[in-house]
């Protein structure tokens, strides 16, 4: 074919006429870059003795728009453009902002609705889905990471949220181990779904940690999971655990009678009490016996908690440092990110499968600044766990 030859008056007034159309500038887009890759298969097949091959379907974003792109392929089927390496990495860097859409709370469709509005194309829910394939790799990888050898504390507690499981929706439990590593930052372990909840399953998830590097762990702080101290036992003997006070809290009130209500708390703040030099497990376990004798004359379940040995693990934290006492009674700490796994499924009503689930609270967990803090204080039990300097 013969060249045109234009002055530089033609050619001004020629893009001057494209960009006066409505998508004009998109289409000036697509003009340059598919004469930048013609250009370049030329010079390919002049280097490698190739020949043009037509050309292959490709669409991209640009400026608002998508564009449908010409690729030219060359008859070896060696030629690559390398424009679209860069266009690879812009369409990547959309792919990443319509997941962190999602996770600060959007919903597939909205965040469909939104790169319409810039794209200029509506998205389904199941293409912006489609989007998320690498958050799901990046998540699933975290989730799987190898783990230290030993962390002075671990967390455990659940989130309940809706979740769909074949044609049924129901609120599972999404449990969180979060971790306290020896430099006295943090970290989440695993995030784990049960749609039931056995012993079995407890222990095949600490044996798991094992697996992932994890060696030694000094106490773990956890609410009171059915027999879950037998499972941490048989996995992490020298472990301690303390099974949460405020959880205690709640399963002591939502026996009571309104009317008794403010006074039952006001015996328990004594008995759970923090910040005291010579208090002891020991002391804890027998404000518990004097508190459930004094209110289970009255409600028989108080009664029967002041006969059962295992709400002795509910003041483990009484052995340790009394200025660090505030931190590991409960499980405050994971409760505050239970808060920001809630604040991102909200808007949703019910998930549409465990893996969705799972996938959005790998997401909030693993980007949540906070715990690159170091805790203050909390090495100031030194006899039972081991910090670095």
């Amino acid at each position: 074919m013969e060249k045109l030859h234009f002055t530089q008056e033609q050619v001004t007034k020629i893009l001057e006429d494209i960009l006066s159309k409505e998508g004009g500038l998109q289409e000036l887009q697509k003009i340059s870059l598919e004469a930048l890759m013609r250009a370049e298969r030329e010079e390919h097949n002049l280097e490698f003795s190739d020949s043009s091959n037509g050309y292959r379907p490709r669409r991209t974003f640009g400026h608002g728009r998508i564009l449908e792109l010409r690729v030219p392929r060359s008859r070896k089927g060696h030629f690559y453009p390398m424009i679209l390496g860069l266009l690879r990495d812009q369409e990547e860097e959309c792919r990443k902002l319509a997941f962190n859409l999602y996770g600060a709370g959007l919903t597939t469709e909205q965040v469909g609705n939104i790169f319409g509005e810039i794209y200029g194309k509506e998205y389904s829910s199941s293409q912006i889905s489609r989007m998320f394939d690498y958050a799901r790799n990046d998540v699933q990888t975290w989730l799987q990471r190898p783990l230290e050898a030993y962390y002075p504390i671990i967390y455990i507690d659940a989130a309940f949220i809706s979740t769909r499981r074949t044609d049924n929706v129901s609120k599972e439990a999404y449990y969180t181990i979060l971790g306290v590593r020896a430099d006295r930052t943090r970290e989440v372990l695993a995030i784990v779904n049960f749609p039931t909840e056995s012993s079995a399953a407890w222990e095949a998830i600490l044996a798991g940690l094992k697996d992932r590097g994890l060696a030694d762990i000094g106490l773990v702080i956890c609410d009171s999971l059915t027999a879950i101290e037998d499972a941490i036992w048989r996995q992490f003997p020298s472990a301690e655990v303390q099974l949460c006070t405020i959880h205690l809290q709640r399963n002591v009130i939502k026996h009571i009678k309104p009317k008794d209500k403010a006074l039952v708390a006001e015996d328990l703040k004594d008995v759970l009490r923090t910040g005291d030099r010579y208090d002891t497990p020991e002391k804890g376990w027998e404000r518990w016996k004097a508190f459930c004798g004094k209110w289970g004359k009255y409600y028989p379940s108080i009664k029967r908690m002041g006969e059962n040995d295992r709400y002795r693990l509910h003041f483990t934290y009484l052995g340790y440092d009394y200025r660090t006492h505030n931190m590991l009674y409960s499980t405050n700490w994971i409760e505050r990110l239970n808060r920001d796994y809630k604040r991102t499924t909200r808007m949703r009503g019910a998930l549409p499968s465990p893996d969705a689930t799972l996938l959005l609270l790998g997401y909030v967990a693993m980007t949540r600044s906070a715990y690159q803090r170091k805790i203050p204080k909390i090495d100031y039990e030194q006899n039972k766990l081991h910090w670095e300097e």
